[in-house]
């Protein structure tokens, strides 16, 4: 089983939260299953998301692509993202 694992930093967490959800059929259709959604300790617009992977291409692409790079940049998120994919 695959794994992908995120880790951002956003201006917002509520704001950033709402458009995550609305973003929803998008990660759906790229394979993704969102495992665990958490914050961390230290600074609570940290943000780690945990996912499992039924098709490691098309999450790849979903990853690398322009718009949802655009869709980040909207929800605030503040930094370049870390992206894991695992196994």
């Amino acid at each position: 089983m695959s794994h992908l694992l995120i880790r951002h930093k956003v201006a917002d967490f509520a704001k950033w939260k709402a458009s995550y959800d609305h973003h929803a059929g998008v990660r759906k259709a790229a394979g993704l299953t969102e495992s665990n959604l958490l914050r961390s300790a230290e600074n609570p617009n940290e943000v780690f998301i945990l996912f499992t992977v039924s098709d490691v291409n098309k999450a790849k692409a979903l990853t690398g692509s322009a718009d949802l790079r655009a869709e980040m940049q909207k929800a605030g998120v503040v930094d370049k993202p870390d992206v894991y994919f695992l196994s």
